[in-house]
């Protein structure tokens, strides 16, 4: 899955590296110089800012989560799963666009991005525990994100952070890890089908949408959270249950 991946992300990143470019040379208001300090201080905190808008919304948008859910099939937590990301980066360039139109030149975005994935790759391990509380603090840590991978109730939609978990902490998404999770989707996908696990989501989406009776319930199934369903189906019900187990630990 990883080399597959690295074969459509290149793809996807020459696209943006076009429309980055055309935006800082025809748009931005001004150009950042490469060789300020206070230039790369402003990419890595907009890279990290924007990865966390952008991760929160693969987690609540069904539509993106369909590209996102495979790096979270994996029942296992360690290097291996960080490799397992997606085919279709196509709503990830898109976040990065107010880089280059704030003025940071687009070569330093990928390196911005790059940074940022590399710290990531090293979160996904179980070989450490919690660090020191300053660390646990500031910074996105394996015990942070192995709260992520985790599906139980109280663990869903947790710690998007990429590498400060503070916007976790500012935008109320942050959880600590209380007790090692079960890791892996809510539904089990019972595959290792590479293509299917890339695939599986978005025909979920078009089974969804076709047997939908109203516009507002296809485009519900299209752009709602994960396992959303119009009101008095069983799968509402359902939907219902898993937020009130998550908001009432959230409560206790």
């Amino acid at each position: 899955m990883g080399a597959v991946s690295i074969l459509t992300t290149t793809f996807w990143k020459l696209l943006a590296l076009i429309g980055y470019s055309a935006i800082w040379v025809y748009v931005a208001p001004w150009h950042l110089p490469a060789d300020a300090w206070y230039t790369w201080v402003i990419l890595i905190l907009g890279v990290d800012a924007l990865f966390y808008a952008y991760h929160r919304m693969a987690h609540r948008i069904r539509l993106i989560w369909a590209t996102h859910q495979a790096h979270h099939s994996s029942e296992y937590f360690n290097f291996s799963t960080a490799l397992r990301q997606k085919w279709n980066n196509s709503a990830e360039i898109l976040m990065w666009i107010p880089l280059p139109l704030i003025g940071i030149p687009p070569w330093m975005v990928f390196i911005g991005f790059s940074v940022n994935l590399v710290y990531q790759f090293f979160v996904h391990t179980e070989r450490i525990d919690k660090l020191a509380r300053p660390v646990e603090f500031v910074f996105n840590t394996p015990s942070h994100h192995r709260v992520h991978h985790g599906c139980d109730p109280e663990y869903l939609d947790r710690n998007y952070a990429g590498i400060l978990i503070v916007w976790d902490r500012m935008f109320g998404t942050f959880q600590p890890e209380t007790h090692r999770p079960t890791y892996g989707l809510t539904t089990p996908v019972g595959t290792y089908s590479i293509w299917k696990l890339q695939t599986r989501e978005y025909g979920a989406i078009v089974r969804d949408w076709r047997r939908a009776s109203s516009s507002r319930d296809k485009l519900g199934y299209v752009f709602g959270p994960p396992g959303w369903a119009p009101s008095g189906t069983r799968e509402a019900d359902q939907e219902v249950d898993r937020a009130v187990a998550v908001h009432g630990h959230e409560a206790q």
